[in-house]
């Protein structure tokens, strides 16, 4: 399960409005809306907690499970295809602009 917390929390990560989630989900605005007001688990079906989660994680975001340190969410490596900047490791004087 999620908490409204950790969906705002992924929205802000991505940059994304209350719309764009909506549209990613196919799950309406006002259900989002009301979704992200009540504090703690997402109080919605199972299969709408699990097409907001998957429209999250397929922009990128990872969910951390509550581990003592409090649920959570960060953004997943970003190191397929789309990826056009260097890592740090790959930083050297032959690429300096």
């Amino acid at each position: 399960m999620i908490t409204s917390e950790q969906v705002r929390a992924a929205r802000a990560l991505i940059r994304w409005e209350q719309r764009d989630l909506a549209n990613a989900s196919a799950v309406s605005l006002p259900s989002i809306k009301r979704l992200e007001t009540s504090p703690g688990l997402l109080a919605a079906q199972p299969r709408t907690v699990a097409a907001i989660r998957a429209a999250l994680e397929a922009a990128g975001v990872e969910f951390i499970p509550e581990n003592g340190g409090g649920a959570g969410v960060r953004l997943r490596d970003r190191s397929g295809p789309y990826d056009k900047g260097k890592r740090t490791n790959e930083l050297d004087a032959t690429n300096d602009d």
